[in-house]
């Protein structure tokens, strides 16, 4: 949904967005000229490769001139090939600085990309490996990974030495944090600031990532915020409309579909966690004992002696737990899904049953009870 309002990656003309599909190499080119807001049309024509299509040359085209992507030989570019995660890695590295050098490549060109993107977290979330095929699905992710990465440039420490005609470099270049001291520098990620990441030293100010540089504070995410249900979340906006709120799932450790007892958190959580995190208990976004009820529970009750159920939870209720273990805390969100409750058992003679209907925009509320005949549950 990011990659989609920024123009980035889009679906087909069914409104599919296919996260299965195979992506190529064209394609490829196609989105890190979206994702570099390069003119794709001036490049029209100026790429040296005689195997790219037409619809993919301007686009191919633009990102060898900016070098984004090599060929395969010196006249073709292997397009419709499958991009795999170090070629795709490659790619997004260059357009955040590094790759400037020959040197950079060391012996093996895919395990200098991997090992350098594993230190910038590039492949949180990816689940191909190293020379396989990317899916359309994988490749989003790479790429929203890249455009929270800090960008950087060559120190050009390279030792050269000249000799009437004669040019010698000896060295390898490392790469220093871009930072600056403009809002926009924080749109993204207020707290990166000097000495952060894995790129080597900064001045002072915050480290800019790819997403600030490109779209100059337009794009902001927010990544300590919680959704309706009180869960951990991202909450991303573009050019002041909101995208979408996006629960923390790598924090989720645990979630249960049944009753929950005090017991059961303790065994999961254990005494040390009980002890020394902090909680947050939320029953359908909800944290006031005034408004839950019986509903209402805090860490006191999650013990080993503890057997009975908490925050009403049982059959069509959704329990999840989240540890944050940076932060020390953990949250625990019981969620009612069911829309209705039965108040007795189904009455088989008149084939109908009692429901009480609870109301969808008033938390906690019920509608007068209402009888469910068979014929109406067509």
């Amino acid at each position: 949904e990011v990659l989609q309002e920024v123009g980035v990656m889009t679906g087909d003309e069914n409104g599919n967005f296919n996260p299965d599909a195979l992506v190529t190499r064209n394609e490829m080119a196609v989105v890190m000229s979206n994702l570099m807001e390069y003119n794709v049309a001036t490049y029209s024509g100026t790429s040296p490769f005689t195997d790219v299509p037409s619809w993919a040359e301007p686009y191919v085209a633009a990102c060898y001139t900016n070098g984004i992507v090599a060929g395969t030989s010196a006249t073709t570019y292997g397009g419709d090939q499958t991009v795999t995660t170090a070629q795709a890695a490659l790619m997004l590295m260059k357009s955040l600085g590094y790759f400037q050098y020959q040197s950079d490549f060391e012996n093996d060109w895919q395990f200098a990309t991997i090992k350098q993107a594993g230190l910038i977290d590039l492949f949180i979330d990816v689940d191909s490996g190293v020379r396989e095929a990317m899916t359309r699905n994988d490749v989003a992710q790479l790429v929203l990974n890249t455009l929270e990465a800090g960008t950087v440039r060559a120190d050009d420490d390279t030792i050269k030495v000249e000799s009437g005609d004669v040019t010698v470099e000896a060295g390898k270049v490392s790469y220093d944090y871009i930072t600056s001291g403009e809002a926009y520098a924080e749109a993204i990620d207020s707290n990166l600031h000097h000495g952060a990441g894995a790129a080597g030293t900064s001045t002072a100010g915050s480290i800019v990532q790819l997403g600030e540089k490109l779209y100059m504070g337009d794009l902001k995410l927010n990544d300590n915020t919680t959704d309706v249900f009180g869960r951990p979340a991202r909450y991303w906006e573009y050019e002041g409309n909101e995208i979408g709120t996006y629960t923390k799932t790598v924090l989720l450790r645990q979630e249960y579909t049944a009753e929950v007892t005090g017991r059961d958190l303790y065994d999961l959580l254990g005494k040390s966690i009980i002890d020394d995190y902090s909680f947050d208990i939320y029953v359908d976004g909800e944290t006031e004992k005034s408004v839950l009820g019986d509903a209402y529970f805090t860490e006191d009750d999650l013990t080993r002696a503890n057997d009975d159920a908490v925050g009403d939870t049982g059959n069509g209720v959704l329990t999840q737990v989240y540890q944050d273990i940076d932060n020390h805390e953990i949250t625990i969100a019981v969620i009612n899904t069911y829309l209705a409750k039965a108040q007795e058992d189904y009455d088989e003679k008149n084939e109908e049953v009692d429901l009480t209907i609870y109301e969808l925009d008033n938390k906690g509320s019920s509608r007068t009870p209402v009888f469910v005949k068979m014929d109406d549950s067509k």
